[in-house]
């Protein structure tokens, strides 16, 4: 009889989600700032032409994006999430245990990390172990582990301009900070050599140390979108911001980008693969909206349609570089393909 009761009100809560649901008619997405300008351009062409209303789109970072979309099923959930970066296990499983059970994962494109100062500045060509020595919290300096000393950029590479260290570098709910951490200062810290060293003076930590940013004020970081980074930039003209690669190339009146490893960022540098600081961009739909909310799949079909993530698409002109298996992103929408 108890088995009874709790099977019908299991079914009571699902029909008044189901029902909570249905009182909403737009699709609501939260996240990455990197993809926010894709989505946006999406949503509007959405809501005039495909006879459904504008979805709102919500920024805030990939982490803070994928903790609003596993929050839950029903109209005060959000149907979307966009990131700059894969979700983590660790958040499929708090999406399971809030019932958020079958996600459906869209890479729709690709995006580059790119490092950019004041256009009227000094021009900078980067090497990860460049921004390794110049932010971590700890170098060795003649054997021994000690507070990073450096002050200015010619301090790590004599070939870099003698202008004071200041990076604007994304906080850590941004998936932009993962890639930057992965692909650069982890990146550095071994090709400097100084992961091996650590290894022999601190064993296990070594890993931890590499990545552990200086917290002086050389390294600040940006918890709002690239707009606040661009802002920090033009009050002080000698910082040096990580920045999106569509989002530079809209403001490339303002910012000068710098090379990475000899390699100058573009969408052709990104898609050949020879730019090292590249990432997937993808966004995250909640498959037990799909019927509920009225035009979410709509929205998601719309958005990896040949004519709109597609080359010479609105996302592209926009400055997304176009993933070419576009048709296998548009099977997983079409057949609501969820992970396992």
């Amino acid at each position: 009889m108890s088995c009874i009761r709790q099977t019908a009100s299991i079914l009571a809560i699902l029909a008044v989600s189901a029902g909570a649901a249905a009182a909403r008619d737009q699709v609501q997405v939260a996240g990455s700032s990197t993809v926010l300008p894709y989505a946006t351009i999406v949503a509007e062409i959405f809501g005039e032409s495909a006879g459904f209303p504008t979805p709102v789109i919500e920024s805030g970072g990939s982490s803070a994006g994928l903790k609003k979309f596993c929050e839950g099923v029903g109209e005060n959930t959000v149907d979307i999430a966009n990131a700059s970066r894969r979700i983590k296990d660790s958040e499929i499983e708090a999406c399971r245990a809030a019932g958020v059970t079958d996600i459906i994962e869209v890479q729709f494109g690709y995006d580059g990390i790119v490092f950019a100062s004041d256009i009227g500045g000094n021009a900078f060509a980067f090497t990860p172990a460049d921004w390794y020595k110049a932010l971590a919290a700890q170098v060795i300096v003649d054997g021994k582990l000690v507070a990073n000393p450096a002050t200015s950029w010619d301090q790590v590479n004599p070939e870099l301009p003698a202008q004071p260290i200041m990076a604007f570098i994304p906080g850590t709910k941004h998936g932009t900070r993962e890639v930057f951490d992965l692909n650069v200062i982890e990146r550095g810290c071994k090709d400097s050599g100084a992961e091996e060293a650590l290894a022999a003076l601190v064993g296990d930590d070594a890993a931890k140390t590499c990545t552990t940013l200086r917290t002086d004020g050389r390294a600040v970081e940006i918890d709002g979108d690239y707009t606040e980074t661009l802002s920090r930039i033009d009050s002080n003209k000698e910082g040096i911001g990580v920045f999106g690669l569509s989002f530079y190339e809209n403001n490339a009146s303002k910012l000068q980008v710098a090379t990475m490893n000899g390699v100058t960022p573009s969408t052709e540098t990104i898609a050949s693969g020879e730019y090292p600081v590249s990432r997937p961009l993808f966004f995250y739909v909640k498959k037990a909206h799909i019927g509920v909310i009225p035009g979410l799949k709509d929205y998601a079909e719309l958005f990896v349609s040949d004519e709109i993530a597609g080359a010479g698409g609105p996302l592209a002109e926009y400055g997304l570089v176009p993933d070419p298996e576009l048709a296998k992103a548009q099977a997983v929408v079409a057949d609501e393909t969820t992970l396992d």
